[in-house]
């Protein structure tokens, strides 16, 4: 505040392309045998919210930085149980081409990207500081993640090699310098790269070829939502305890109503007797999809 610097954490305004959605689901908390892991598509469920007259911004142009609406399809969220959704930043998996240094600035160090080993849908990111503030994570050779060990992209641009004649033996041939377009090489600059002063031969590692690797925006920190499914909600037992009820005495089918007055459920009345008809019990028995529309309740209550 001294510095007159606050207020650093912004709201995203990240497009649903750039994000992942996994669903993990479970019938209940205790039941984790069976967990289903799952990956939503996020582009049609996430739907980003825009500015208005009475918020400020361009109407119907500029995104509302943090609010999404985010839509439960019932064909994957139909059964009853735990789901657990992690909503995080999109992961782009490649490999490195190359580790190399520019022609013009030898002490530059970066990673080389070839767009051939980028999926298609996000080879649009690998353009000219395109890149830069992606997160860059890398794994072992058994495929296993280097735990908490990352490097973040300082800048990215098209490269070409070329081959220069070296008078140290020890040094590559073949280095790296930019151009404007027309290759599918990516040369991305990384922190950190250089050594401490304290320690010079200390070069931080910033990976090898052909090494997998994840790339990943930090536009917005990854989210955790908890979903249970079940039979019945508060609304649902609204409507049971204060919803409109009949009772039809001819038949004795019990009708509830919810707010709308729609049949919301059906229950067949009745009693047991013994063999000398002195009554047992007064059964309530759910009708299920056998339902009888005749006993609309507009039509029940106009008589």
């Amino acid at each position: 505040m001294a510095l007159g610097t606050y207020g650093i954490k912004r709201l995203s305004d990240v497009s649903p392309e750039n994000v992942e959605i996994l669903s993990l689901y479970t019938e209940s908390r205790e039941s984790v045998a069976n967990a289903t892991i799952k990956k939503l598509d996020a582009k049609s469920i996430l739907t980003p919210y825009y500015h208005n007259a009475e918020t400020g911004g361009n109407t119907g142009i500029e995104l509302l930085g943090g609010m999404y609406n985010l839509r439960l399809p019932f064909n994957d969220f139909s059964s009853k149980g735990i789901y657990n959704l992690i909503i995080r930043p999109l992961e782009i998996r490649t490999t490195i081409t190359d580790c190399g240094v520019l022609s013009s600035l030898p002490n530059v160090k970066g990673l080389v990207f070839d767009l051939n080993n980028v999926p298609s849908e996000s080879r649009n990111k690998f353009v000219n500081n395109g890149l830069v503030g992606y997160r860059i994570e890398y794994l072992n050779e058994d495929g296993t993640k280097i735990p908490n060990f990352y490097r973040l992209i300082t800048s990215s641009f098209f490269c070409e090699p070329i081959t220069q004649n070296l008078t140290n033996s020890n040094q590559k041939a073949i280095r790296y310098r930019y151009i404007n377009g027309g290759s599918n090489l990516l040369f991305c600059t990384l922190t950190p790269t250089s050594a401490p002063s304290n320690k010079p031969t200390a070069l931080p590692f910033i990976g090898q070829p052909p090494q997998s690797v994840i790339i990943t925006n930090t536009h917005f920190n990854p989210v955790h939502i908890e979903i249970e499914m079940v039979d019945y909600d508060i609304d649902s037992l609204g409507i049971a305890l204060y919803g409109n009820q009949t009772k039809s005495l001819s038949d004795g089918i019990y009708t509830i109503y919810d707010s709308s007055n729609n049949i919301y459920k059906q229950y067949n009345l009745y009693e047991t007797r013994d063999q000398f008809g002195a009554p047992l019990y007064e059964v309530r028995q759910d009708r299920g999809n056998n339902i009888d529309f005749t006993k609309a309740f507009n039509n029940i209550a106009q008589q």
